[in-house]
């Protein structure tokens, strides 16, 4: 391949290089899914509200032994805040992660009768549940793709893909939905956060290893 012709496909249009992307990223990362373990809706929500400013590896850790405790959105409605801080302070932020838990799962009781709402727009009323939870949620619990999961990596690596020039998640997500099938909205936030974790990292990124280095802008190689 000429530097002429090389150069051309890494800084084509995103929308011209958004097919290939998708394609060579499902084929790298066949088993591309969620990271937080969880077993229904309100497990998962409750997960991602941890996950904040913390690993979901992390998070792995402390949810088993939250979910003994407060099995249901009932119990955990009605749990002490200090019984809840000492199991959930290892992910950071604990006093406003418990007040967000307890506060969910207060209001799904009273409004929802305990179950986990399936719209953005409720989702987005719960306490301590951004549009970044309830896309998870959403995507994850109920596989209905209502936006695009947007975190440091999907961050990090759809800008350096040239997918969007932006640095607010809620305008990256906007960059990216028009670019990709909307059934792939959920699968698209997995895969780039795979990609970002294992080749295109923070620091260095390993370019040498990347499926997609033919055709992205910022490729070293």
């Amino acid at each position: 391949m000429t530097p002429k012709v090389r150069r051309a496909r890494r800084t084509g249009s995103a929308a011209a290089r958004a097919p290939e992307i998708l394609t060579r990223l499902r084929a790298a990362y066949p088993d591309a899914r969620c990271a937080l373990d969880y077993r229904d809706a309100y497990e998962l929500l409750a997960a991602t509200i941890l996950s904040a400013q913390c690993t979901d590896a992390r998070v792995n850790l402390v949810t088993p032994v939250l979910f003994a405790k407060y099995p249901t959105p009932d119990g955990l409605a009605r749990a002490r805040p200090s019984e809840v801080e000492k199991i959930i302070q290892s992910t950071g932020f604990f006093r406003n992660k418990t007040r967000s838990l307890i506060g969910m799962a207060q209001a799904l009781v009273a409004e929802y009768g305990g179950d986990v709402p399936r719209t953005m727009e409720q989702l987005r009323g719960l306490p301590g549940v951004g549009r970044k939870t309830a896309n998870v949620v959403l995507g994850n619990a109920f596989g209905i793709n209502e936006g695009v999961t947007v975190d440091t990596h999907v961050t990090r690596v759809s800008q350096r893909l040239g997918l969007t020039r932006e640095d607010d998640p809620v305008k990256i997500e906007r960059d990216l939905m028009p670019l990709f099938p909307r059934e792939h909205w959920g699968l698209l936030s997995h895969l780039l956060i795979f990609h970002g974790r294992q080749i295109c990292v923070a620091r260095r990124p390993r370019c040498g290893e990347c499926v997609l280095s033919d055709i992205c802008p910022s490729s070293t190689v």
